[in-house]
């Protein structure tokens, strides 16, 4: 099946318009080029994030890993993928997923790298927030219960002495349903079968 053929026009439109940000390096690893999503997304203008401008706006924890990674990446001329934070224009910051790949001419002449990033700020809050809710459980379940060996009730952090379901029920999100095991019932109901 033959490629459509798109005017330069087309291209422009489907670069400036994907619902995705893009940006452009040249072979000194400045970039020159970010679409109009780049730009709504960061509030500044395509002047303001040329060369290491971009970088203004990645959040200050993120900044050395995220530029050290891209010009490692950028130098070995190697495909790359990254996470970091870029501040939207609203002052927020988002994550991004962001992925470059080296880019030649049809002699096979380097030319820079091409990127283009996504937010994946919800999806990286949801990751987050599963793994506290995790770390939760396996808190409320970690750790020796003293238990009583003869009545098993369990001593509490303050010494106190409760239940079993009463002390599980306060520490993990667990409910009950009581029932006897054969060989209880048959020591409390030895006439029922």
């Amino acid at each position: 099946m033959n490629k459509p053929k798109l005017s330069a026009g087309e291209y422009q439109i489907l670069v400036e318009q994907a619902p995705i940000l893009i940006w452009r390096a040249g072979t000194d690893a400045k970039c020159n080029y970010f679409n109009n999503r780049w730009l709504e997304f960061t509030g500044r203008t395509m002047e303001q994030e040329a060369g290491d401008g971009w970088a203004e706006g990645v959040h200050p924890d993120d900044f050395k890993a995220c530029v050290d990674y891209y010009l490692e990446h950028f130098n070995a001329r190697k495909t790359f993928e990254m996470e970091y934070r870029l501040k939207r224009h609203d002052g927020n910051y988002r994550w991004l997923f962001d992925r470059g790949v080296p880019f030649y001419s049809d002699a096979g002449e380097f030319l820079g790298f091409i990127g283009s990033c996504i937010d994946i700020t919800e999806k990286k809050n949801a990751q987050d927030q599963l793994k506290l809710a995790k770390e939760r459980e396996l808190k409320s379940l970690r750790g020796l219960l003293p238990i009583c060996a003869s009545c098993h009730k369990i001593r509490d952090s303050k010494g106190y002495w409760g239940e079993v379901e009463k002390y599980i029920k306060e520490h993990a999100e667990i409910d009950f349903s009581h029932c006897l095991c054969p060989e209880c019932a048959k020591k409390l109901y030895p006439g029922y079968t």
